[in-house]
């Protein structure tokens, strides 16, 4: 009985299916993080920095307006004493 072949049932760990599920399963789950606003679920990895989905993102930081200065010639009369 000292040899490994003389027992009737494998060791846990030296089936080659457990090897290769512990291989898959090698980096750490990551861990749930929710909105701070609506508390669905944060799967990006900015959204999960920041706490906020897209959608609430925005809702609290609305992206500047887009300033564009209209410049166009107006019929004016000249200014006296030019």
């Amino acid at each position: 009985m000292d040899t490994p072949d003389a027992f009737s049932e494998p060791l846990p760990g030296a089936d080659g299916a457990v090897a290769q599920d512990t291989a898959t399963e090698a980096a750490p789950p990551r861990r749930l993080i929710r909105c701070r606003l609506c508390g669905r679920p944060l799967t990006g990895a900015d959204s999960r920095r920041t706490g906020l989905g897209p959608s609430c993102d925005a809702k609290l930081h609305p992206a500047p307006p887009d300033i564009r200065v209209r410049r166009h010639e107006v019929e004016q009369d000249p200014l006296p004493g030019t």
